[in-house]
């Protein structure tokens, strides 16, 4: 008799949640044994239960699925770590790649793809979407290095943010028109601001107008 998949389900919406399990529940071979709102209640779920497959996004509060999932391989060898996410972008997956996880799915997937996935890392392999694989082949522009007026040395997309920013774009509409979470613009911003010496925003639009970014 085959072995039944036990799957942890890790996200912080509901919704999600609930979808997932009844997308699941009546799939002969994969069993959802639990599930959890954020990284830590997934740790503390792992402690007591046995668990094959976590399915599990990376934005959540208390605990990300970034750091979730770095403890999970360290710490549960046998369990994999299957991320589900809405985001795509390439150093975010490479980040991720780099910590083992086994597969990793967009929110957009579709059923069969998804217990594809689950079946296949349960087995050992390995299983990334299409969007993913494409956005890891993508030639990356982005960490170009450009030499502006101040000579300081900036990336395109470092320079898209500036823009962004000086243009008075919130961290979350600046990361839905480039594609990237809100976390990796604060991320953006943070380095940029000790980049090329400022405090606050005003520095940021100043430093933009002299370097002929914005008008």
């Amino acid at each position: 008799m085959t072995k039944e998949i036990r799957v942890l389900l890790v996200d912080d919406h509901q919704i999600i949640i609930d979808g997932l399990q009844s997308l699941l529940i009546s799939e002969v071979g994969i069993r959802v044994i639990s599930n959890a709102n954020n990284g830590r209640e997934a740790l503390e779920l792992l402690r007591v239960l046995d668990v094959d497959v976590v399915l599990m996004d990376i934005d959540m509060p208390v605990m990300n699925g970034l750091d979730t999932a770095k403890i999970v391989k360290e710490k549960y060898s046998n369990t994999k770590v299957i991320i589900l996410s809405m985001h795509s972008e390439k150093a975010m997956v490479k980040d991720l790649i780099e910590l083992g996880v086994d597969g990793y799915l967009l929110k957009n997937t579709s059923k069969d793809e998804l217990i594809g996935a689950i079946k296949k890392v349960s087995e050992g392999g390995r299983y990334f979407s299409t969007d993913v694989t494409l956005s890891l082949l993508e030639k990356e522009n982005t960490n170009k290095l450009n030499i502006t007026n101040s000579g300081i040395k900036l990336t395109v997309r470092e320079i898209e943010i500036i823009k962004l920013i000086a243009e008075g774009y919130t961290n979350k509409e600046i990361g839905d028109q480039l594609f990237i979470s809100h976390r990796t613009v604060d991320t953006h911003r943070t380095n940029l601001m000790k980049k090329i010496e400022v405090n606050n925003v005003a520095g940021i639009i100043s430093y933009a107008i002299k370097n002929g970014f914005i008008n």
